[in-house]
């Protein structure tokens, strides 16, 4: 792959298409996206990476992007998107990778971690921690509600359809734009009916990470893909809860950096920013290196200083 040019590509993985975006040669890094993103929310870091001698390689999960987006809802538990990513390293002929996840990337890399050590050499992981499995827990969607309510943004994603026609009739421009730049510092709640509206539909001035031709390529992505991929990774929430029992206890066992924004959504969320804390996180990620947080940024922390956290990235793989 030579010059400046990222090289785009489909691959047979898991028994899907998934696209693959990629620049560089060297050792390779996997980049895992969250919502509502697809590949291009690394843009930064596949030039960034490849100039310093890696192979960069972004796919879209399934669901998202280019890649295919099966129709049954139930086909997106952590070990489809896991079985996908390993079809991924097979078919570029990658053994062992270095790993950065966000959002729900991160969520999947630390599965990834955990199903797969073998194929993953270190792991930068962004705003989403380590959710350890205990005999105690109950499922993700219980928890959520009885703790912040039905209008807590998780909850409001479960039923199939319901979110999608209220975005549809709020315009996606509206909608990514919100969810691009506007996340709260605090518990996120999305209320029903006219107050949803009111919620989104508000003048927003995009910030200086963000250009108009940017949000321009999520919207025209999004106005092809749809939402319905990427909700569907929330609706499963609670079956990859039940699936995963066998590794009830588990610890990861990955060389790990954590980055987190001060300002980010899931960080000053009670009960789920707590696990972002090092001494906590180290109890179940036993090769945590450092937690950063980064004062005075938000959720797509990637985007927001893509230049301090490529740092960060590059100093911790530097080391393996």
């Amino acid at each position: 792959m030579e010059g400046n040019v990222i090289q785009h590509r489909t691959v047979r993985a898991n028994g899907i298409n998934i696209h693959l975006a990629e620049k560089g040669e060297g050792p390779v890094i996997l980049f895992l996206h969250g919502f509502p993103e697809f590949w291009y929310s690394w843009l930064h870091q596949l030039h960034a990476f490849a100039s310093l001698g890696y192979r960069a390689v972004a796919p879209d999960l399934r669901g998202y992007g280019d890649s295919d987006a099966p129709a049954d809802v139930y086909s997106y538990t952590c070990f489809h998107v896991v079985g996908d990513l390993i079809g991924v390293l097979d078919a570029i002929g990658a053994d062992k990778v270095f790993v950065v996840g966000h959002d729900w990337g991160a969520m999947i890399a630390w599965y990834l971690c955990l199903f797969r050590p073998d194929r993953v050499k270190a792991l930068v992981n962004l705003c989403v921690g380590f959710s350890p499995k205990s005999a105690a827990n109950k499922p993700p969607i219980e928890t959520l509600r009885t703790f912040y309510g039905d209008e807590y943004y998780m909850c409001r994603f479960q039923e199939p359809g319901a979110i999608e026609t209220e975005f549809a009739e709020i315009g996606n421009e509206k909608v990514l734009k919100y969810f691009l730049t506007s996340l709260p510092a605090s518990p996120f709640y999305l209320p029903r009916g006219k107050a949803l509206r009111e919620q989104l539909d508000v003048p927003i001035t995009l910030p200086s990470w963000l250009s108009e031709d940017e949000l321009k390529c999520y919207v025209t992505q999004y106005e092809k893909t749809g939402f319905t991929g990427g909700l569907n990774y929330y609706r499963n929430l609670d079956l990859s809860w039940e699936l995963t029992a066998p590794w009830t206890g588990s610890k990861v066992e990955v060389p790990t950096k954590f980055i987190v924004g001060e300002l980010d959504v899931t960080y000053n969320t009670p009960g789920i920013g707590e696990s972002m804390n090092f001494d906590v996180m180290k109890k179940h990620v036993l090769l945590l290196e450092d937690v950063v947080v980064m004062k005075g940024v938000g959720h797509f922390v990637q985007k927001e200083k893509a230049d301090e956290v490529n740092q960060l990235i590059h100093d911790f793989f530097r080391k393996f």
